[in-house]
């Protein structure tokens, strides 16, 4: 047998790397600081899009527009789930990974953050002079008394032959840990919210009511613990709605402040009370809290079929298209017209102008001259029996549905209504009528049972960072030897040796200083 065959038997083998040790470094790996970091890097970066692109749940109607001036970019939204960013999967990911490196870091953080508060501070050092800060001075001080003195500034004291052992800061090791559980408990929070919390948005127009059931809600999102018997059973009456805006100025138009006056209920048994909801003032009853997120307009219009039967009288809520002047977008069925169904497409003008090329346009947001403009209007099948869901703010006719050209106060000039004013359909096909103009506003309702613990854990996290930050890990020493005294002190946290000079100069004189001194 060669040298090199009996140096490669007697060699140690390797290892095969299999499942255990790769399942133990991607565990060593998520639970690193890095990656926790990292982690919370994308879960705020990932947060962003909620920000800049509408969220159904908060703003279906801007997202119905996104789809009708850009479909191909809305579609791409769609597909990587933007306009659902905290209910999405990938974010729904992160959350997951985040969570479980934090409790990956607080746990062997705890043992070490529990062995360093039983362990005693160390000897003093034989040769004080090698420290960062030593100073030396002569008296006749005692080992108790130096242990005394130091105990009063607060430090952890430890004596020996000779010797006195001090340490103080361990605040910031705890700070360190509360922050790290304040950011699990954040998770926590967030967590129970979406399991045991609901939300949902609801549009209501003045004079109509809301009762908080799942089907009035338009849109609902429940946990996956919430259940129909979950909701709190109170209900409200929009009785009026006002909008201020500036109305001179560069701002012109702006708005300025939002009031939607309430008769609201918080139980079926309770009697009615007067609220004023406004924007940042949300209506709470009993932990439910029904925020203001949005207004329009809802012209009142009656339709006269063939027959001369009304075969429809309301409000119709209107899709705003041109947010500064509040111009907005308006369909209006009325399946039950005889002897065809009839479809209108509508725009509102808040503070109609004429143009001098003949059109018309919204001057101002506020209804200071309110018009109604007659895009088209349509006689046939709705298809609204046809099972397939439709939109209520879209008209999508059939091809064998018939455009109808009507005449507008007995001409063919295509003036726009105002109150009180109506449109003559041709071949008998009805009529329509613009009656006046309510306001609607739109809700979100939100239970959230983690709110107050996220709150408590996010002020948490606060004060421990600052703690954290803010404080220094420092040791002083003391050895006491025939009549000289010497004081040597280090601090354990890294760039914060020139703030505690001042601090150790401080010490010094307390102990360098007499009993009376010294109280």
């Amino acid at each position: 047998m060669s040298v090199q065959e009996l140096e490669r038997e007697q060699a140690p083998k390797q290892g095969a790397f299999g499942l255990v040790a790769w399942l133990r470094w991607g565990w060593r790996t998520l639970t690193s600081m890095k990656t926790a970091l990292i982690l919370l890097f994308l879960l705020a970066l990932g947060s962003v899009p909620g920000s800049l692109v509408p969220q159904r749940g908060v703003e279906p109607d801007k997202v119905a527009r996104l789809y009708e001036q850009s479909p191909t970019l809305a579609e791409w939204y769609d597909r990587f789930q933007l306009f659902e960013v905290f209910t999405s999967t990938w974010f729904a990911a992160v959350y997951l990974l985040l969570f479980a490196s934090l409790i990956g870091c607080v746990i062997p953080r705890a043992a070490t953050y529990l062995r360093e508060l039983r362990r005693k501070p160390p000897a003093a050092p034989k040769n004080l002079s090698r420290l960062p800060h030593f100073t030396s001075f002569e008296g006749d001080l005692g080992v108790e008394t130096a242990a005394r003195r130091l105990r009063k500034q607060r430090f952890r004291v430890v004596t020996g032959d000779g010797w006195v052992s001090a340490e103080k800061g361990y605040l910031r090791e705890t700070g360190n840990l509360f922050f790290h559980i304040a950011l699990l408990g954040i998770l926590l929070a967030i967590g129970a919210g979406s399991l045991f919390g609901y939300r949902g948005n609801v549009l209501v127009v003045e004079g109509e009511g809301f009762a908080n059931t799942v089907a009035a809600y338009d849109r609902y999102i429940p946990g996956s613990q919430v259940s129909a018997e979950s909701l709190e059973p109170f209900s409200l009456q929009l009785t009026d709605f006002k909008v201020s805006y500036q109305v001179t100025g560069d701002k012109r138009g702006q708005a300025l402040d939002y009031s939607a006056y309430l008769k609201v209920n918080d139980s079926p048994e309770a009697p009615a009370r007067d609220f004023e909801l406004k924007v940042n003032t949300p209506l709470e009853v009993n932990g439910t809290q029904t925020y203001l997120i949005g207004n329009g307009y809802a012209p009142v219009f009656r339709v006269t079929d063939g027959q001369g039967q009304v075969a429809f009288e309301g409000a119709v809520p209107c899709l705003i298209e041109d947010k500064p002047t509040m111009s907005s977008g308006c369909v209006l069925k009325a399946p039950d017209a005889q002897p065809a169904q009839l479809g209108f497409l509508l725009r509102f003008l808040p503070t109609s102008v004429p143009l001098t090329d003949g059109t018309y346009v919204s001057a101002f947001p506020g209804k200071l001259n309110p018009e109604v403009q007659l895009i088209g209007a349509f006689s046939g099948d709705l298809g609204l029996r046809s099972g397939r869901p439709q939109s209520v703010y879209e008209l999508a006719p059939p091809e064998a549905m018939k455009k109808l050209t009507p005449l507008v106060m007995g001409t063919n000039v295509p003036k726009p209504l105002a109150a009180g004013q109506s449109v003559d359909l041709p071949e008998g096909a009805g009529k329509l009528e613009f009656l006046g103009v309510k306001e609607w506003m739109t809700l979100q309702t939100a239970y959230d049972p983690g709110r107050v613990p996220a709150l408590v854990a996010a002020a948490t996290a606060v004060v421990s960072i600052a703690l954290s930050l803010m404080i220094r890990r420092r040791r002083v020493f003391v050895r006491i030897k025939e009549g000289t005294v010497d004081v040597g002190g280090l601090t354990r946290t890294e760039g914060s040796a020139a703030g505690f000079a001042e601090e150790f100069a401080d010490i010094v004189k307390v102990l360098a200083a007499g009993e009376k001194d010294a109280r």
